[in-house]
């Protein structure tokens, strides 16, 4: 198949999916197209079958703020004509399956199927906004398949929506090749160089991830043992954080890391993941720890407890329970013999549930399916 792609190259859950989704498909003969404002920071442009397109913005006077949907749009329609593609995977409701549904009437003949799969925030924070309601019920309705990256995310769409549309469950992935070479010990000396014990929290630092919990939690642990928090990404929660570390004497035991492309050898390195959030769609961050052998403390909140079991893989707390999620953490610190065997079951399932194959398989299927149905987009 001739797949064209359109994502977030931004680091995040969409943009690492869709990256390391194209990238396996191109290695199962496809060709693969992506098409975006930049690189994505996963993917290997140099990869066979990888083909990118990059969409640039007109600087017009006359627009006030750079219509990147439109020219999104004219990038896939050109793209779809010239390259011949038989489909594209839109990540993300709105800009891009929206500007994929306008490609495709643009397309000679109209041909062009349009698969959108829907990650999240697109739905529990964009599409709760009354005006964006509209557009996102009918991208929804329009696009060819569709697809949600949980069970959890599937019942908000249905429910937010009134969308009673036949939608593909398939999960989020790792590839368990790059999670095998870090060597922990080398990576724990740079950031433990005392043999502290090391807490990891990783997100997009928005509100809805806690962040103040995940701040409480650690300097309730320090209190108990010698300790370090390592915050990996970037967003308006962090300068909080980090000012919370200064007030309370700790600053030089909070390493904050910024933006990592890849943060498996980081994570290696960690004791136990700290994911409190609000809510979670999916929870990536939580099954890359498990990837890594690296138990994820988390909230039983949105999609969370479909890739964590609670007391097997990880620990499963309520949202807000600080007190709980600290006993958990200083439980597993306190106990290696715990920690490593919790570590091991969750890498086993990481491996095992959420192989990439088994997402390559369903998308196949879902892409399979949506090419021979001539009802679809109808």
């Amino acid at each position: 198949m001739k797949i064209g792609i359109s994502c977030y190259p931004t680091i995040g859950g969409s943009g690492v999916i869709a990256s390391e989704l194209g990238m396996g498909l191109a290695g199962r003969g496809h060709e693969v197209h992506f098409i975006t404002y930049a690189v994505p920071g996963r993917l290997k442009v140099h990869h066979p079958g990888i083909h990118f397109h990059q969409v640039t913005v007109p600087d017009y006077p006359l627009f006030e703020y750079a219509p990147y949907s439109l020219a999104l749009a004219s990038k896939i329609a050109e793209c779809a004509e010239r390259e011949g593609l038989d489909l594209i995977h839109a990540h993300y409701a709105i800009p891009h399956a929206t500007s994929a549904l306008l490609a495709k009437e643009m397309v000679d003949g109209g041909g062009l199927k349009v698969v959108t799969t829907m990650h999240g925030t697109d739905i529990t924070l964009v599409g709760s906004d009354p005006s964006f309601m509209p557009i996102i019920r009918h991208t929804i309705a329009k696009s060819d398949s569709l697809s949600a990256v949980s069970i959890f995310l599937h019942d908000e769409i249905c429910r937010t929506f009134r969308c009673d549309r036949d939608i593909r469950v398939i999960y989020n992935f790792i590839d368990p090749r790059d999670y095998q070479d870090c060597d922990r010990e080398e990576i724990r000396s740079m950031f433990a160089p005392k043999g502290e014990k090391l807490l990891l929290h990783v997100s997009n630092f928005r509100k809805v991830k806690r962040i103040d919990d995940v701040m409480e939690i650690f300097l309730r642990v320090r209190k108990e043992m010698e300790a370090r928090l390592i915050l990996v990404g970037e967003g308006p929660e962090l300068k909080s954080a980090l000012g919370t570390a200064e007030r309370e004497g700790v600053k030089r035991d909070v390493i904050s890391l910024g933006h990592r492309e890849a943060v498996n050898e980081i994570t290696t390195a960690a004791d136990l993941l700290l994911l409190p959030s609000e809510s979670e769609s999916f929870g990536m961050a939580a099954l890359e720890a498990m990837a890594c052998g690296v138990p994820p403390i988390v909230a039983d909140a949105g999609g969370l407890p479909e890739v964590v079991d609670d007391g097997v893989t990880g620990f499963l707390l309520p949202v807000g329970d600080v007190e709980g999620m600290t006993r958990r953490a200083l439980e597993l610190l306190r106990n290696e013999e715990l920690r490593r065997g919790m570590g091991f079951k969750a890498r086993e399932v990481a491996n095992e549930g959420f192989h990439i194959d088994r997402a390559l398989d369903a998308y196949e299927d879902l892409y399979r399916n949506t090419l021979n149905n001539p009802e679809t987009g109808k």
